[in-house]
């Protein structure tokens, strides 16, 4: 191949990578139904380059979700590795994992978007993966003493299930994370996962109307 097929492969490469940056960019921020021509502004190039990539929208949504779960899946696998080698251990993991479906939030805001009630799911491997992980964490948590011995990878696969999303402000994310490490810890173990939990909301007074800057946080 001559020195400007090289080029041109490569930029249709850098090309390609910008698009789905920014894609998942603009999908975090305002959702799936964000138009083509606006993720072709947000990239730098002009909407038929978009469509050359990705004749459809569903397709680079498609090459999102697939990028999304190869992410996942490292996560997952590197949490595996620094347990089995001794760098770290399963509550710390555990907890870690919680932390980034709750408040750090990225990839769960990002995956709720690609993966609605009537449109594609993560790859059956990765969910297997994600199961395999949970289970492995608990069970070296268990292990180690940390965790409640009641407590079982399907009830933390529920538990994830079934917390606070993007429309929840940030501190009330936090105070839910901090009152869930403490439920699952056993009752004789202490770490720095369970310090106090932020203020409840006063009486009368709704989560997402807390505090001007949580207001001024959420929209961020």
């Amino acid at each position: 191949m001559t020195s400007g097929g090289v080029r041109l492969r490569a930029d249709a490469a850098r090309n390609r990578e910008g698009i789905i940056r920014a894609a998942r960019s603009l999908i975090m921020a305002r959702g799936r139904s964000v138009e083509m021509d606006e993720i072709a502004r947000e990239a730098g190039v002009a909407v038929g380059t978009i469509y050359r990539h990705f004749p459809a929208k569903n397709q680079l949504l498609e090459s999102i979700l697939t990028q999304l779960g190869q992410e996942i899946s490292a996560t997952h696998s590197e949490a595996v590795s620094r347990v089995t080698s001794g760098r770290s251990n399963g509550w710390t993991e555990l907890a870690g994992l919680l932390r980034r479906a709750v408040v750090d939030i990225k990839e769960e805001r990002l995956l709720r978007e690609l993966t609605p009630a009537d449109g594609p799911c993560l790859p059956h491997e990765v969910q297997s993966q994600a199961e395999t992980t949970i289970d492995f964490l608990v069970s070296a948590a268990h292990e180690d003493g940390v965790l409640r011995a009641d407590v079982t990878a399907n009830d933390l696969i529920l538990l994830l299930a079934n917390s606070p999303g993007t429309q929840t402000p940030p501190v009330d994310r936090e105070r839910w994370l901090t009152l869930a490490l403490r439920a699952l810890a056993a009752p004789d173990h202490c770490s720095p996962d369970q310090q106090d939990a932020p203020p409840a909301p006063g009486p009368g007074a709704r989560p997402a109307e807390q505090t001007a800057d949580t207001r001024s946080t959420r929209q961020q």
